[in-house]
């Protein structure tokens, strides 16, 4: 896989809870990031004292993050809908060569700025909120 052009890494959101995506309006910078939890079995008897971890046990969760130009546009009101609902709807995130995740988030913070001679931006935050799914690009 060579390199990827970073607007193609895509923040959708289901709009009206129909499956129908839209893509989060004025994002500039994206990011996601998957963690798992390790459970440590550790004991006096593991081989040469080295840290065992117990293979599929711990809480797995990912992290989404995004910043932009702020658009007046329906994927803006649907964010902050969500934050001040405290829904978790659908999400999707387009990774390019890769594949889409896609699962239940919560946007946990979206922050507002603006400068005198300057665009008005913002950023948000989300963390998932059930199973994710992940459907990989088919190799050519």
């Amino acid at each position: 896989m060579g390199a990827q052009n970073g607007k193609d890494l895509l923040v959708k959101v289901d709009l009206t809870g129909d499956g129908q995506f839209e893509t989060m309006a004025g994002l500039r910078a994206t990011r996601v990031s998957f963690n798992a939890e390790s459970v440590d079995v550790t004991t006096l008897e593991s081989q040469g004292g080295w840290r065992e971890l117990l293979a599929g046990a711990g809480v797995k969760s990912a992290n989404i993050s995004g910043s932009g130009v702020f658009k007046d546009q329906a994927t803006d009101e649907r964010a902050r809908q969500i934050f001040f609902d405290g829904d978790t709807p659908a999400f999707q995130v387009v990774i390019p060569d890769f594949g889409t995740v896609e699962g239940a988030f919560q946007v946990t913070a979206i922050e507002y700025a603006g400068s005198h001679n300057g665009e008005a931006t913002y950023e948000v935050s989300l963390a998932s909120a059930g199973a994710l799914s992940f459907v990989p690009v088919p190799v050519a």
